[in-house]
């Protein structure tokens, strides 16, 4: 029996996750005290990792990953993974984006109106014993502009919240589509649009190159006179220099943050700013969104170990737990075809087409281009898996194409796989028996059916006579033993293929004196995935 997978929880979590985790047939430690050192040393020895934000999955950390499989992040960044060298080294990172998207809506809405009204200013003052009630004078939402930078899941329901306070929302967002905006009551802007026509603006994108310091001196110079702004999304959107700047010079009549470029942040040029509000990054710091983000990462992970199933991966194609059974075949499939291709490969890869007939044509077929891919490249880059392969793949400079038909020829269903190299294009295809068997049937043009064995000879001969016999003499002279014996060719008298499964690895000599037989064109053993 097969060992139970393991899961290493290493920030603190709701108690719900490690029930669900053990719950599923998972074994799960909670050590939440590791060392950047202690947890690179540990860490080879589970499947998964659950963190939240604390725990710093660094490239470092990851260097020698053992059977590590997944990171599950109970949250939806991921700052505080390193998503490359995790997919370098073929673990899924997975997030929660779902899970504490209402809490952090709700946490934007909330520094909102603490920033239109002075609440923290107000309610400081109120403590020492003043009364400045002239002093606190605030301003309505209702009827104001707001402008949401990002309008995925939370800023979707900060802009419904918005509307039922009777405010205008426009928002910026190059995924948003048209449809989506009406059903949310939201105008779509561009940026500038944005920045010229909104009295409060709300940020709700993640931090990469092309939002990193977004809103700087030269963004802030274009924003309305007297414009508030509100952070709750990543730190670093924000060049927090620029903005106490723009706060000095009256431009921006306050700011609401949540999260900073640093973080813990224990020195900030906007601390102590009179018309600032900030709070320690507590957007998704709800009961209610702790638990649901436990619950999430473990349930996540619990299926992708025990079943296969992937969701809300940032770094592999999601595969549902309904899909996960259907697509084992296919995947089996792929994977042989993969490692046949790769193996008779010999000069560099610059393109693979793949290209799904009849039945398979209407799946899920990412998971499967993944498989074929890691199948192809690993017999040069040993480790590589089908997280790893899409990114390697890209590195190389690989064009990776998808080509779906209808119609599958003579089988209900069909995957061919063709790899382009500096010499020619060589192409492999298979199908499913009974929709479960993978069998090869054609190489290279040639037609032929073939189960895919541990320990394979691939022959390309002229169709001449004797060569079967002579062959097989060879071959009972050096005691191996043929399981299988598959034929193809394209006319009479013309080039053939032949497929031999044996029951070990041919020697070299043996190999050699194949070779030398008359007729024979060229030899590959190959080692085959079952």
């Amino acid at each position: 029996m097969p060992a139970k997978p393991r899961v290493l929880i290493a920030d603190k979590m709701s108690p719900a996750a490690a029930a669900v985790f053990r719950t599923r047939g998972v074994d799960c430690d909670e050590r939440t005290d590791l060392s950047p050192e202690e947890l690179k040393a540990t860490l080879g020895d589970y499947d998964g990792l659950a963190i939240r934000s604390a725990t710093k999955a660094t490239g470092d950390v990851l260097a020698a990953p053992g059977r590590l499989k997944v990171i599950g992040r109970a949250g939806i960044g991921v700052d505080n993974v390193d998503v490359p060298a995790a997919t370098a080294q073929g673990i899924v990172v997975m997030n929660t984006p779902f899970g504490n998207a209402i809490t952090t809506a709700e946490h934007a809405l909330a520094m909102m109106l603490a920033l239109a009204r002075q609440i923290p200013q107000a309610n400081a003052s109120t403590h020492a014993g003043k009364w400045e009630k002239s002093r606190f004078i605030g301003v309505e939402l209702t009827g104001k502009t707001l402008g949401l930078i990002g309008c995925g899941n939370i800023g979707s329901i900060v802009a419904e919240r918005a509307r039922g306070l009777k405010m205008r929302v426009i928002a910026h967002d190059p995924f948003l589509s048209a449809e989506r905006a009406r059903d949310i009551g939201v105008e779509r802007v561009e940026l500038a649009e944005l920045y010229r026509r909104a009295d409060l603006i709300s940020l709700h994108v993640p931090k990469t190159d092309s939002t990193a310091g977004m809103i700087n001196a030269a963004a802030l110079a274009q924003m309305k006179p007297g414009v508030r702004l509100v952070n709750c999304a990543r730190g670093g959107l924000i060049v927090e220099a620029d903005l106490k700047a723009a706060l000095d010079a009256g431009d921006v009549a306050g700011a609401a943050l949540d999260v900073f470029a640093e973080e813990p942040a224990r020195d900030n040029p906007l601390f102590g700013h009179p018309r600032v509000v900030c709070t320690p990054h507590l957007g998704a710091s709800t009961t209610e969104a702790q638990e649901n983000v436990a619950l999430q990462v473990a349930e996540q992970m619990a299926d992708y170990l025990t079943t296969g199933a992937v969701a809300n991966a940032l770094n592999m194609p999601s595969v549902t737990a309904e899909e996960a059974p259907i697509l084992g075949p296919y995947l089996r499939l792929a994977e042989q075809l993969g490692a046949f291709a790769g193996q008779i490969t010999e000069t560099g890869i610059s393109a693979v087409e793949l290209e799904y007939a009849g039945h398979v044509a209407t799946l899920n077929t990412r998971p499967i281009t993944a498989v074929a891919l890691a199948g192809l490249m690993r017999p040069v880059l040993e480790t590589v898996n089908m997280v790893s392969a899409p990114a390697l793949a890209k590195e190389r400079g690989i064009h990776i194409s998808e080509v779906k038909r209808e119609q599958a020829g003579g089988f209900q269903t069909t995957f061919r796989l063709t790899v382009e190299t500096e010499r020619r294009r060589r192409s492999v295809a298979g199908t499913l028996f009974d929709g479960q068997r993978p069998r090869l049937v054609e190489i290279e043009g040639v037609p032929l059916e073939a189960e895919a064995s541990e320990n394979m000879l691939f022959l390309r001969n002229l169709d001449r006579p004797g060569l079967i016999g002579r062959l097989g003499s060879v071959l009972g002279e050096a005691g191996v033993n043929i399981a299988s014996f598959h034929l193809g060719r394209q006319a009479q008298g013309e080039e053939a293929v032949a497929l031999v499964a044996i029951d070990e690895p041919l020697p070299d000599d043996v190999m050699q004196t194949v070779c030398s037989l008359p007729n024979v064109v060229s030899l590959k053993a190959l080692k085959l995935p079952v």
